[in-house]
């Protein structure tokens, strides 16, 4: 499941980058809303982020974009944005205009699972999916709580702090294994993961494994359709590698 930040480096490249991501094995792709003050993002996706809305890029365009890219490929799309953003936009609004664009669903990284009953029940009525994030140390009441507000999947943090790549994978056993005691629902697990061995290693235990400073940073090159549609296919490798343990 890669990230990928909207309009970084252009609009044109996430149009692109959709359809050769998709290609390349992703099952689902996440797009992340730019936003001036990103939620738990490291340097790598932040400075993308800050790029992007000097570039011009707007909700609006990222929804073009999309939109533009839903016409070539029926791979799953998700947007990543601030709870700040849809409530400027509106949650009814929003929502409407994100399905109309072809995603299938939202991560919304900084809503509070207190207000978040109006947002689930507005996803639901467009048919589309809400993923909220779950620290790996909460508790099961805390977790029980972010879960009856989530359709489709669960965005689990395979460590805590900020994204970044990491050279040794997230031990997520036993956060999985918790949060399945709470919830039926699919688990994608994102922060840190970097490699094929990292994917290899988090699917043996979530249904997901979400990729982004890492495919972001090789983004930044002169090709970056080229880059991000190659590392995909690396990483895409790690779901079908043994995991070698110690």
């Amino acid at each position: 499941m890669p990230f990928l930040t909207g309009g970084y480096p252009s609009l044109a490249v996430t149009t692109d980058a959709i359809g050769a991501v998709a290609q390349a094995g992703a099952s689902i792709i996440e797009v992340g809303i730019p936003f001036s003050d990103p939620i738990a993002d490291g340097p790598v996706i932040s400075a993308s982020m800050h790029e992007a809305l000097a570039a011009g890029a707007t909700v609006e365009g990222v929804f073009r974009a999309v939109a533009q890219a839903r016409a070539h490929t029926d791979v799953g799309l998700v947007a990543m944005v601030s709870a700040s953003i849809v409530t400027r936009i509106g949650a009814h609004d929003f929502v409407s205009r994100a399905a109309h664009a072809g995603f299938d669903g939202l991560i919304v990284p900084d809503l509070d699972s207190a207000g978040a009953g109006e947002l689930a029940n507005l996803c639901e009525s467009r048919g589309l999916s809400l993923a909220l994030l779950v620290a790996p140390t909460s508790s099961n009441e805390r977790s029980r709580e972010i879960v009856s507000h989530c359709r489709g999947f669960v965005y689990l943090l395979a460590r805590a702090g900020i994204t970044g790549e990491r050279d040794a994978s997230p031990e997520i056993a036993g956060p999985v294994a918790a949060l399945r005691a709470v919830t039926r629902l699919p688990i994608a697990a994102g922060f840190g993961i970097s490699t094929a061995a990292h994917v290899a290693a988090v699917t043996q235990h979530a249904d997901a494994a979400i990729v982004g400073s890492a495919l972001v940073r090789r983004m930044g090159s002169t090709t970056p359709v080229e880059a991000a549609a190659e590392f995909t296919s690396l990483l895409a490798a790690g779901l079908r590698a043994p995991v070698r343990r110690n």
